[in-house]
């Protein structure tokens, strides 16, 4: 895995990838965004979510009711006086954002991801 993650992620990037940060709510470029796709991490390129699993949670960040199998781990957060459950790049183990168990679908999840932690890959369609 890269070594110098400074050199080859924004600011905004290694500050919620690799330092656990969080950016401010309703301020990153997918809160508000439904095109059809992929979401890779922005730190490795690995494919985490599914364009179909996104949807509007009202929370101010981009909200999946699941991952793509295998390529998310969880951990225990307990920073601010909370209890949640963190969720990293399985491969190069960036922060991505919080795990809730309050979601609107069947599923039942809400996986509270951070923009600046993600990549688009638009869909590209079959002519």
């Amino acid at each position: 895995m890269r070594k110098n993650w400074k050199k080859v992620l924004t600011a905004q990037q290694y500050y919620v990838l690799r330092e656990k940060g969080t950016e401010a709510p309703f301020s990153g470029q997918y809160h508000n965004f439904f095109e059809e796709g992929i979401y890779r991490c922005a730190g490795c390129g690995q494919s985490l979510f599914q364009s179909n699993h996104k949807y509007e949670s009202h929370c101010g960040w981009p909200s999946f009711d699941a991952s793509i199998p295998g390529s998310t781990e969880y951990q225990p957060d307990h920073s601010y006086f909370m209890s949640r459950t963190e969720v990293v790049c399985s491969k190069c183990k960036g922060h991505l954002g919080h795990l809730f168990n309050d979601g609107p679908t069947k599923i039942g999840q809400r996986f509270c991801m951070n923009s600046a932690a993600l990549k688009f890959e638009k869909t590209k369609k079959n002519k």
